[in-house]
């Protein structure tokens, strides 16, 4: 028995020899009174949520109330205004800045020279033999800078030339003189008249006696 044995020696090793599937053999079947449940099974029972790219959520711990704002699209943004709106509706604050800046400046810088009140007087008003009367005009104006030009008419037929007086500005008022002599004897009523030929042209004009026996 033992030459036998040792004749035959222990049996060749199979090169294909798995242990797990000789482990296979003795895992113990289900009987007939259990129930196997197949994985696959329990997870189609709890139907997934939406898909959201490559993520999918499973089982109740997602409400409705949940998927339906993980679903939501955000509002879309409204769309800018166009620009021509947004042009006209800063065109009037603008135009009315614009207009009241044009104005201040008219008044200040654009405003021409204008004449105003005038009044005329000689002294003295009763001159005697060969007597010289002194005619003073006062020009009132509104300030503006420019150039009076005027001339003086006597009654006597003489006309001036074209004067000029140079305003200022600031300046309002302007003296304007005439000297008429008078020689001989004789009985005389004079009329000096200022004429304004420049901005507004006004006229203004006084009266004096001259006597001489």
């Amino acid at each position: 028995m033992t030459a036998q044995n040792e004749q035959h020696g222990p049996a060749p090793v199979d090169a294909e020899y798995s242990a797990t599937v000789l482990a296979s053999h003795w895992i113990q079947r289900p009987g007939a009174d259990e129930t196997l449940v197949e994985p696959a099974a329990e997870e189609r029972s709890t139907p997934p949520d939406r898909v959201e790219g490559t993520v999918l959520r499973f089982g109740p711990g997602v409400t409705a109330t949940i998927a339906h704002r993980t679903h939501r699209m955000p509002a879309a943004a409204p769309p800018p205004a166009p620009r021509r709106r947004r042009l006209r509706r800063h065109a009037l604050p603008v135009l009315v800045v614009f207009c009241v800046l044009a104005l201040l400046a008219w008044q200040r810088l654009g405003q021409p020279l204008r004449v105003g009140a005038i009044a005329v007087t000689a002294r003295p008003t009763a001159l005697g033999c060969d007597g010289t009367a002194r005619i003073v005009a006062l020009v009132t104006t509104n300030g503006r800078p420019g150039t009076l030009s005027y001339r003086w008419v006597r009654s006597d037929g003489t006309t001036s030339g074209v004067l000029e007086e140079v305003m200022v500005r600031g300046q309002k008022r302007a003296r304007l003189h005439l000297r008429w002599t008078f020689q001989g004897p004789g009985q005389h009523t004079a009329l000096a008249e200022l004429r304004i030929l420049s901005a507004n042209q006004r006229t203004a004009s006084t009266r004096f006696t001259y006597a001489c026996p």
